[in-house]
């Protein structure tokens, strides 16, 4: 790959950067602002059951796809026809397989949990939201391929933008869980929509068992490795849906929800574009290492502080929020929840790294043990201590990043600890500070808004005496990247 690619490629991968997590902080904004509305006007259990019958979904979606869709985005040479149509085939087939199985288990799903009609047609929508997502997997891989995400952003905010405000005025206008069936609706076929508006595909069939046998060999490996990813996370909020009470499992939820507010801000965008850019540069290994330093620089410099953050000042938030110390007896697991989400915002992006040079077979040992870990120590964690286990249990496991670390470190030397140093320090300084503050005021909302500013002050102090130039360089990197699109 010569230096005018590389050019190329770093440019779109910068410029796709801010347009997905400029986009997407605007979307959260929204998205957790109307989460916010919705844990007030609903219950615990009612939050609950959309947590679970979700987890439901997702499931049986990871069957959908046997890993096609990354193998499109991860081959070195470009797509064909046949690829395309291929990959389309084969998932549609595969959907309709689970649509036709889902809507039919649908009765004795709700038995089993005890779902009442709206809890039913709730798992239904979601059923066609399925259908409906899994006709845009085309346009949207042609679009990642081109690392073209200013332009795969548009349906995602309209569907955000339509699922919230149905769920928001229907929650208040007390429709309960039926906010959630209509919201899904509404989402799944405005963004179908929008898709293909700003990525035109004619919708074809056809099958081709060269293209498919080709596409299949990092395909199945790496499906393999989504569905150890769905036993481990949606599968287990399944489980947990039966063993503990719905109230229990919706402050799970909400504490869950909330502590990953940094990764939803940041690191959904960063991963998303950087899967197809390590792809597009896997041949050179030092290309690649220095891309992982940025990559890991870029997103400890913003979570960490968004973290520490949360961590402080979600107590003194409750107590002021009307109807809102409901959520009180989710606070433990919310810090648990939080610090675990920062250590895994700097994984994800190393799994990554291994996936698009191809050593698909690695992250799936990793995924093996990562899913025995949990399960394990989750089901005694539980035992142990209640509902507050589950996020126990995944703070225990992060430990494991070291060995991440140490695998892709072999394959593109890089530096884990200067990549991470200034933010992790700059960090601990800011959390000292509302340490010590927080022991001398009152939870009133003037000084809270006086003391967090502060605390970001200080913070961006910090990393500015400490990483001047790497910042700069970053900066000089982003301009030059937006200026000349």
């Amino acid at each position: 790959m010569n230096e005018q690619d590389l050019a190329t490629i770093k440019k779109k991968s910068l410029s796709g950067i801010v347009a997905l997590t400029s986009r997407t902080f605007a979307l959260q904004v929204v998205a957790f602002g109307a989460t916010f509305l919705l844990t007030i006007f609903l219950s615990p259990s009612i939050f609950g059951i959309f947590y679970v019958v979700s987890a439901i979904i997702s499931f049986m979606a990871y069957f959908s796809d046997i890993g096609l869709a990354a193998a499109l985005i991860q081959k070195k040479d470009d797509l064909t026809e046949e690829d395309l149509t291929t990959t389309f085939t084969i998932q549609q087939v595969l959907v309709g397989i689970l649509v036709v199985l889902s809507l039919g288990i649908s009765g004795p799903i709700a038995r089993f949990y005890q779902l009442d009609i709206s809890g039913v047609w709730l798992l239904r929508a979601l059923v066609v939201s399925f259908f409906l997502s899994s006709l845009k997997t085309i346009p949207s891989i042609l679009l990642e391929r081109k690392l073209e995400f200013q332009k795969l952003i548009i349906p995602q905010v309209a569907e955000t933008v339509g699922f919230y405000t149905v769920a928001v005025v229907l929650a208040w206008q007390g429709w309960g869980i039926s906010s959630f069936t209509w919201a899904v609706i509404v989402r799944g076929s405005v963004g179908l929509i929008l898709m293909y508006v700003v990525s035109p595909w004619r919708i074809s069939l056809g099958f081709s068992l060269v293209v498919a046998k080709k596409l299949l060999r990092f395909g199945i490996p790496f499906q393999m490795n989504s569905f150890l990813a769905l036993i481990k996370d949606d599968l287990l909020t399944v489980f947990l849906g039966k063993v503990l009470p719905f109230a229990q499992v919706g402050y799970i939820g909400w504490a869950k929800k909330w502590a990953e507010v940094p990764l939803r801000l940041v690191m959904d965008s960063v991963v998303r574009v950087t899967f197809p850019t390590f792809s597009r540069i896997q041949e050179s290994r030092e290309t690649l290492g220095r891309a992982i330093e940025k990559t890991l620089f870029g997103l400890s410099l913003i979570i960490f502080p968004i973290s520490v953050g949360l961590l402080f000042f979600v107590r003194p938030l409750i107590s002021l929020v009307p109807r809102y110390e409901k959520w009180e007896p989710a606070l433990a697991s919310f810090y648990l929840f939080t610090v675990a989400s920062a250590i895994a915002s700097l994984s994800t992006p190393l799994t990554n790294a291994l996936n698009a040079i191809g050593k698909i077979k690695t992250t799936l040992s990793l995924m093996i043990l990562w899913t025995v870990s949990t399960w394990a120590l989750t089901v005694l964690f539980v035992y142990l201590f209640g509902f507050n286990g589950v996020a126990m249990a995944l703070l225990a496991i992060t430990v494991t990043i070291w060995l991440v670390v140490h695998l892709v470190s072999r394959i593109a030397p890089f530096s884990f600890w200067q990549s991470i140093r200034a933010a992790l320090m700059g960090a601990s300084i800011q959390g000292a500070m509302y340490l010590l503050l927080f022991t001398h005021t009152q939870n009133k909302i003037v000084w809270l808004v006086v003391i967090g500013l502060a605390g970001v002050v200080l913070y961006i102090a910090s990393v500015w005496i400490m990483e001047k130039k790497r910042i700069q360089g970053l900066y000089n990197s982003l301009r030059i990247s937006l200026w000349r699109r």
